[in-house]
């Protein structure tokens, strides 16, 4: 195989290896908005930001930040993302932590607006760095997923029930403690994929393998194509060549 030919080859296995690697500790290790767990011989993998059929953004709100109002109190509040406002953004105080007055909610996921004493004060309850997903019922993944975000002082839990056919925006949220704010909603993001995790079969590394000696395979093939029509080397010169 000709020294031109080698390099681009060389660098085509490589570059399938690390994507391969990638992909696995995607999987197993996941973003902010992804999620793997075994049970009972299944593997259920969450990615809330993967897009659906019905749903290109997947969890995310198209219009940048989802909003319940509930008496003189207002959440604001994204998953998977920064909150965006190109219309009807927050108006109240106290925002210089998630974008200042004239930015307000912008820097933050999560945002409530209470009314006190006759004016609305902002106050920051979610972060995208700080958040967490787990379970709403362990025995059951299908159920769907918790993401609870925290700022330094609060804190929002969005429940995720699975439903594969209806997205059911929130309309109404708790409150408990100081400021620990909760509301949850249906979407088909919530449902979990399930793969077999039993052990029948190679996995990953089996089809990691099968995919490199695949290409070898063809390495090798397009080396003899070559030395045969372009080099015209032949059965026994080919075994000289090799020696």
């Amino acid at each position: 195989m000709p020294h031109h030919l080698q390099r681009p080859l060389l660098f085509l296995l490589l570059l399938l290896a690390a994507a391969c690697c990638c992909g696995i500790a995607g999987e197993a290790g996941g973003g902010s908005c992804e999620l793997s767990v075994a049970r009972g011989g299944e593997l259920y993998s969450f990615a809330l930001a993967a897009p659906t059929p019905a749903h290109r953004h997947g969890i995310l709100s198209e219009d940048g930040f989802y909003k319940v109002a509930v008496n003189d109190s207002t959440l604001w509040f994204q998953l998977c993302d920064e909150m965006l406002f190109n219309f009807d953004p927050p108006m109240c105080l106290n925002c210089e932590d998630c974008g200042g007055p004239l930015r307000c909610g912008t820097q933050c996921s999560a945002l409530v607006s209470n009314t006190i004493r006759g004016y609305d004060v902002c106050t920051t309850i979610g972060r995208l760095s700080k958040s967490q997903l787990s379970l709403i019922d362990e025995s059951n993944p299908q159920k769907g997923l918790i993401v609870k975000m925290f700022s330094s002082k609060c804190s929002i839990s969005v429940s995720i029930f699975c439903d594969p056919t209806v997205a059911q925006v929130p309309d109404k949220f708790s409150v408990s403690g100081r400021c620990d704010y909760a509301t949850a909603f249906k979407h088909p993001s919530g449902c979990a994929r399930s793969v077999s995790a039993s052990g029948s079969g190679w996995g990953w590394l089996g089809t990691l393998f099968i995919t490199i000696m695949s290409l070898l395979g063809g390495y090798i093939l397009l080396g003899a194509v070559y030395r045969y029509y372009f080099l015209g080397i032949h059965s026994a010169e080919v075994k000289l060549v090799f020696q």
